[in-house]
């Protein structure tokens, strides 16, 4: 005698959903469970009069594999958003993430080895010592310009703290330049 499932799948969200479409697609039997009472996880959408809400918050979808493009607009349409982030420091605008763009707004250079020429005369050279805050770890890494327009003031307000008072753990996963 089978089991009845060949599949258990703990948790509707994006993995599991996924996972329980793909191995039913190919013939397999699945049984999903979740606490929740809908599928998706925190990406859910539901319907409030006529308009899609995002019940746990917004979600983007960013994809340009055609397959997986194919794949996730078989069970809903998405609308063709592209997530263009700006920083306003100092009465003026900045493109996000850091880029060439940014990098001409900030000193109007408009070839990488200026941009990472000005980035290296404002680094901090902490000598061979570990950093011992998120200040001290963002300075080596963006310098003065970088870190005073487009650092500092945004993490204090995301942390509620200066950021010499964070530690430096919180960017060690960083790759600025």
């Amino acid at each position: 005698m089978s089991a009845p499932h060949d599949y258990l799948i703990v948790g509707a969200g994006l993995f599991g959903a996924t996972f329980a479409r793909r191995m039913t697609d190919a013939g397999k039997r699945c049984l999903v469970i979740d606490k929740r009472a809908h599928i998706g996880g925190n990406c859910h959408t539901k319907m409030a009069e006529g308009i899609h809400v995002h019940a746990y918050g917004r979600h983007i979808f960013h994809c340009n594999d055609e397959g997986i493009w194919a794949f996730v607009n078989r069970f809903a349409q998405f609308n063709s958003f592209r997530n263009a982030p700006i920083a306003i420091a100092r009465g003026k605008v900045y493109s996000l993430p850091l880029s060439m763009y940014t990098f001409h707004q900030l000193w109007g250079v408009t070839r990488p080895a200026e941009a990472l020429q000005r980035i290296a005369a404002q680094r901090l050279d902490l000598q061979g010592r570990e950093p011992a805050n998120l200040e001290e770890h963002a300075l080596p890494l963006v310098g003065r310009d970088v870190y005073e327009t487009l650092v500092r003031h945004y993490t204090a307000k995301q942390w509620m703290r200066e950021p010499r008072e964070l530690p430096a753990a919180i960017l060690k996963a960083c790759r600025f330049a």
